[in-house]
């Protein structure tokens, strides 16, 4: 049960610190289940010494050489959160011994984990080509285009492939850890999760902001636009590409290369992301929210939002802010 940390320059604090927490807690409560596992030993490795972490923190390591033969090597995210400075630093020569390190422990058979931007490390390491991943919702379309062998799905809280864990942005590292701890057993994973108030979070789509996502490419961001004005009505694909001034094939093409997904996959998440806000900040019965929102009845709406965020009108509900509950106002679409 020995678990090698990857601590880079720039490591997120927060990141490093949920897989640690997370594995000393489980240590902690082993023998508060039967048939403890045995306990993790950990530690922070780096081919370069003493790292400072993305605040400034500075951490002690050892040289990967140096640690005892890991069962896991796991790599948390580092402080960057735009696509720029993220893929100039993983590319660059001064991560080639990370990257070498990685490429090592897969030719070893040593199985990987990493999380939030943690991922670019591995997919930079050619580790994760014609493997299932899931990486930060928001640099998704950034990781498509420069990894197109990956496959890549967002929406996902974690994804597993044979040698190979991935997990999705910042807070993800707790779901990351718990899954090392689920391994060993799935009881201790249970009351290490109660002990840290971890709630279980299947899916990252409940989080993601599809404008944001939009936004890296103008046609996809023409479309998202026509998508919300046209909210409420019957949606067509062809109607939306004429709008635009492109064939409906180009559209397709736009948005499966930006986001992986074909354009009326997209509009439905853009049709949930508007549904929960209103359920959540609006007293209007569920139907009439169905409606707002292009769809014919509350049954169908409820379904999609079981299916693709994991939830329920009623979950959504109880997120409502004082006061919101039975008030029929709120914000209105476009």
């Amino acid at each position: 049960m020995k678990i090698s940390v990857l601590v880079v320059d720039g490591v997120f604090d927060s990141g490093l610190a949920s897989v640690l927490d997370v594995l000393r807690t489980a240590n902690e409560l082993r023998h508060e289940v039967p048939q403890p596992p045995p306990p993790w030993e950990v530690a922070c490795v780096s081919p370069r010494g003493p790292v400072r972490t993305a605040v400034g923190h500075r951490v002690e390591t050892v040289a990967p050489e140096a640690a005892p033969a890991p069962g896991a090597l796991v790599v948390p995210g580092v402080g960057h959160k735009r696509p720029g400075p993220l893929t100039a630093w993983v590319a660059s020569p001064d991560q080639a011994p990370e990257r070498e390190l990685v490429r090592q422990a897969r030719a070893a058979r040593t199985p990987l984990a990493a999380a939030c931007t943690g991922t670019f490390l591995l997919a930079e390491s050619g580790v994760l080509d014609g493997q299932p991943a899931t990486t930060t919702w928001w640099l998704a379309p950034d990781f498509r285009q420069r990894y197109p062998e990956v496959l890549l799905d967002e929406t996902r809280m974690l994804t597993h492939a044979p040698g190979v864990s991935t997990a999705g942005a910042a807070t993800a590292h707790l779901d990351l850890a718990l899954s090392l701890v689920r391994d060993g057993s799935p009881a201790l994973a249970e009351l290490t999760a109660r002990y840290l108030l971890i709630d279980t979070r299947p899916a990252q789509a409940g989080y993601a902001v599809p404008g944001h996502l939009a936004r890296t490419d103008p046609m996809v961001a023409g479309y998202e636009r026509w998508v919300r004005e046209h909210l409420d009505r019957p949606l067509r694909i062809a109607d939306a590409a004429r709008s635009l001034g492109v064939s409906e094939r180009t559209l397709q093409r736009a948005v499966d290369r930006v986001l992986g997904i074909s354009p009326l996959r997209f509009a439905q998440r853009i049709r949930l992301e508007q549904a929960a806000h209103l359920l959540r900040t609006t007293g209007l019965p569920t139907d009439a929210v169905a409606r707002r929102v292009g769809y014919e009845n509350a049954t169908t709406l409820t379904t999609l939002l079981r299916e693709r965020l994991a939830t329920t009108p009623g979950q959504l509900r109880r997120q409502s802010p004082p006061g919101a509950e039975g008030s029929g106002s709120g914000p209105r679409l476009a």
